[in-house]
Order: C-alpha cells, then structure tokens, then sequence
C-alpha cells in the first residue's frame, strides 16, 4: 500500500541512497582545506601524527558501533537510521570556527554514528535483487568519489576569496539540506518499519559485542572482512596522506594536486560504474573482487617505487580501478544473509572499513618517520618556493615510498 512509503517522496529507489551520500560527503569534500590549516595551526609539530589519532578514535568508536546501528535499523527502519547517521556525522562541522579543540572532539566521538554507508547499502539491498545489486553498490561509492570531484578545489576557492568561515557556513547550508532530504523525500524501504518503529528491543540486539561476535562466528563474513580489512587499510592510509606525499616528494604543485583529484575521480567513477557491471556480468562477483584487488596490489607497488610524475600519474589510473574492490565486496556478501539481516551485515562490514580508515592514517605515519619522510602542511609552506629541490632531497633517499609496498603487501595477502 502507499502507507508503507508515507512521509517520502515516491518509492525507495536507488537515487535517494545517491542524493544522501552526495550531499554528505561534498559538504566534508569542501572543507578540505579548512581542515588542514586547523589542523595544521592546533598541531603544528605533529600535524600527520595528531590527524592519525583522531581517525583512530573515530575508526575505533565506528568498528563498536556499525553493527549495532545496522541491526537496529532492522528493527526499526533504515530512514530514521539514515537521518541519525547523518546528522550525527556532519554534527562537527560548525564548530570548525567556533572552537578546534571542540570541533576535533566532537569529530572523534562522532564515530559512533558516522556510518552512513552501512545503512545506505542495507537501505539498497532492500529495493534491489541480486542481478542489479553490484551495480547499484557500485552507483553510491562513485557518488561518493563523485563528489571529491570539485568539491575540494571549490572549497579551496572560496576559502581564498572569501576565507574559511564562508566554507563551514556552506558546509553546514549542504549537510543541512541533507537533513531535510531525508526527513521530507525519502520513503521508507521496509514495509514493516511503521509497525516495528519505537518497538522494544533485547539486550542481545543492543550489545555491540553480540553483532561482532555475529559476525565472526561465520565464516564467510569473517573471511570478507578481513578481506576489507587488509585491503582498505592501506587504501585509507595511501588517501590521507597522497596528496601530501605528491606534494613534498613527487614535487607536485597545488595545481598538479588539484587536477589529480578530479582526473582521478572522474576515473574512479567510471569504474564503480561502467567497468563494475560489465566485470560482474561477465566473470560475476568473486573474480570482480580479484580483479580490483590485483590493481590495488599494482597500484600501491607503484606508487611505492616511482619518483617521477609520470609514474604518479600511472599509478593514479591504477588506483581508479582498484576503487570496484569494496562495492563488489558488499554486493557478494549482500547475497549471503537474509532481508532481516542486511544492516547488521552491512554494519559489520562497515565498522571494519571504519576501524581501517582509523588505524590506516596511524601505520603509514608510522611507516614515514620510520623512512625518515616528514609529511605535514608546514613543511610544504616552508619548501613553498623551492618543491623541486625539496622533492630531491626524496628522490636521493634510499626508499621514500616504503609504507606502500607495506600496503601492497596488505593487498597481496588479501587477494
């Protein structure tokens, strides 16, 4: 009946699980610059080391708190979920002019919510079958680098023209009309939610350790997460800090860095898109996942071992496709747990990705001051008019790159 979609516009489709992550994550793409020089001016000895800790706080709270949210939504439905989720992630982005200390505090507590993407697939894989679902996984992670597209030079922009606090206040207009997206657009997609909805719930539902130990105690969910997570690690480690690296080692210019983010983007968008569907229609799911999984290894080898532009750029295209690895994994696990149990599935799976986008910043800061490889803001503003002869003083050193082999290696282990 058209009840069971009340206070929504239309029915469940694939477009609103889009709109939510788009708006979501060009609000936080627009702060990019803001971010750093906050966190650059709060911490300005140990940018890279404090940006690790804070990650690993919120990956940490993420990894406890995913499966418990998408087991609940279960329960309960996934739009009430969906609004929670987002507006608890995007809580922090006011105080980004208010007050550091609050905003970077808030921003690590807000890992307990911050897992949208864990209720948005569960949310997919209620109105998809198995055929259309790899595909439409790999529609709502494209939307996701979609967009990085322009957002971080867009805010970048404004920033120079107008100063930071004209970004936040932009930041804060998106992530609220996300808000109210979700609050007036999207329909619920389970039938069942007005009736379940405030229903009372065991302690077993509400223990995040019960949804974990849910999780491992079968097989093949075990075995994908670790895939997840020796696989996302270092490709959230290789992403917090590339562009810093391109900077300071490569000799990238601002410009260079720019325009690779949206080539790369754009890149990675028609992977998650075009080359996911075919892939999948012609080898299906596993060999898909295998796939994505062999370029990540390259990728990573590359990146670990070039020294010059071109190389960068190569390795870039690689690391575009190795973007089908996470939506393959999600439709294949998808296709082995029951209707009532995608969120707390895509939950689990979610968390690990939190737990990895955590620990990933923290290993590879690790990895650098072990190869003797200061990356931070500063270091850049001080080498500003000279970068080629910065970047030399890498190209001489014995392996600058090391953390990325160690992630192939990650990669390699997880193939």
């Amino acid at each position: 009946s058209n009840n069971q979609y009340a206070l929504g516009w239309g029915r469940p489709s694939v477009l609103h699980a889009v709109v939510v992550i788009f708006l979501e994550f060009f609000a936080w793409g627009l702060l990019t610059v803001p971010v750093v020089n906050v966190m650059a001016k709060a911490f300005p000895s140990y940018t890279f080391l404090m940006n690790g800790m804070i990650q690993g706080v919120k990956g940490i709270l993420s990894f406890l708190s995913a499966p418990l949210v998408g087991a609940l939504s279960d329960v309960w439905g996934r739009k009430s979920w969906l609004l929670v989720t987002v507006f608890c992630t995007c809580l922090p982005i006011p105080l980004l002019k208010i007050s550091a200390w609050w905003y970077f505090a808030v921003f690590s507590l807000s890992g307990v919510f911050s897992v949208t993407f864990s209720v948005v697939f569960a949310y997919v894989a209620d109105i998809t079958d198995d055929s259309d679902r790899t595909a439409a996984y790999g529609m709502v992670t494209a939307t996701f680098f979609a967009s990085f597209i322009v957002s971080p030079a867009l805010g970048s922009y404004i920033a120079e023209t107008y100063g930071d606090v004209s970004v936040v206040l932009l930041s804060t207009a998106i992530a609220l009309l996300d808000v109210l997206f979700i609050v007036a657009c999207v329909p619920e997609s389970l039938p069942t939610r007005p009736k379940n909805w405030g229903a009372p719930i065991t302690w077993e539902q509400a223990d995040p350790f019960q949804s974990l130990r849910s999780g491992v105690q079968d097989n093949h969910i075990l075995q994908l997460g670790l895939i997840i997570l020796l696989s996302y690690l270092p490709e959230a480690a290789q992403y917090s800090c590339m562009f810093l690296y391109l900077r300071q080692v490569i000799g990238f210019s601002e410009d260079d860095v720019a325009t690779f983010i949206a080539v790369i983007g754009v890149l990675s968008v028609t992977a998650q898109t075009l080359i996911l569907a075919f892939l999948y229609n012609c080898v299906g799911h596993k060999t898909t996942m295998v796939i994505g999984l062999a370029f990540q290894v390259l990728q990573l080898i590359w990146f670990g071992l070039g020294m010059s532009k071109w190389m960068m750029w190569c390795a870039g295209v690689l690391a575009s496709a190795s973007s089908i690895t996470y939506p393959a994994i999600s439709a294949y696990a998808s296709q082995s747990a029951d209707a009532e149990q995608q969120g707390l599935l895509q939950g689990i799976l979610t968390g690990i990705r939190g737990l990895s986008n955590g620990f990933g910043p923290a290993v590879f800061g690790l990895l650098f001051y072990f190869f003797h490889v200061q990356l931070d803001e500063t270091s850049i503003d001080e080498a500003e008019t000279d970068i080629s002869a910065n970047s030399d003083k890498y190209t001489s050193m014995s392996l600058p790159g090391g953390p990325f082999l160690f992630g192939a290696l990650l990669a390699f282990v997880a193939l």
